[in-house]
C-alpha cells in the first residue's frame, strides 16, 4: 500500500463534475508532490454513413470536440500553474477508464459525481458508479 497518491488519473468529459473534480486532483497533486493526468474517452458509436463526406464531418466533430477537452485542459493547468498530461481513448467510458487505470498503475482516480451520461446515467447507472466498483486503486469521488 503506497503511503501517498504519487499518480492521480482525472477522467474528464468537459461536465462541471469533471472540472471540480481536475481542480480538486491538482490540488491534491500539491500536496502530495504528485502527477496528474487527465483522461478523456471518446464513445462514438461507428455508425454507417450513407456518404464519405458525412464520415469526414462527424469525425471533424469529435476531433474538434475533443481538441476543446484539451484547451480546457490546458486553461486549468496553466491557471493552477501545475502540469497536466492528457491522454484519451475510444471505447467505453467507464471500461476504459477502469483498464487505463490499471495499465497505467495510477494511485488514485480522482472524478466528479456526476457527468454527460444524463438520462442514458440514470437507467444503465453511472459512469462514476461503474469505476467505483471496479476500479484497480482507490476512487475520489467530489461532489
Amino acid at each position: 500500500m503506497p503511503t501517498a497518491y504519487g499518480r492521480i488519473l482525472v477522467p474528464f468529459d468537459g461536465s462541471d463534475g469533471a472540472s471540480k473534480a481536475l481542480r480538486r486532483a491538482v490540488y491534491l497533486a500539491e500536496a502530495l508532490g504528485a502527477e496528474v493526468t487527465a483522461f478523456s474517452v471518446d464513445e462514438h458509436v461507428p455508425r454507417y454513413a450513407p456518404a464519405v463526406g458525412e464520415i469526414q464531418e462527424e469525425k471533424g466533430l469529435r476531433d474538434a470536440e475533443f481538441a476543446e477537452l484539451r484547451r480546457r485542459v490546458g486553461a486549468v493547468a496553466k491557471e493552477l500553474g501545475r502540469e497536466i498530461k492528457m491522454e484519451t481513448r475510444v471505447g467505453h467510458a467507464a471500461q476504459s477508464i477502469v483498464a487505463y487505470a490499471q495499465e497505467q498503475n495510477f494511485d488514485v482516480i480522482v472524478m466528479g459525481q456526476s457527468g454527460h451520461s444524463g438520462v442514458w446515467g440514470t437507467l444503465l447507472g453511472s459512469t462514476t458508479a461503474r469505476v467505483v466498483d471496479h476500479a484497480p486503486c482507490d476512487v475520489l469521488v467530489v461532489r
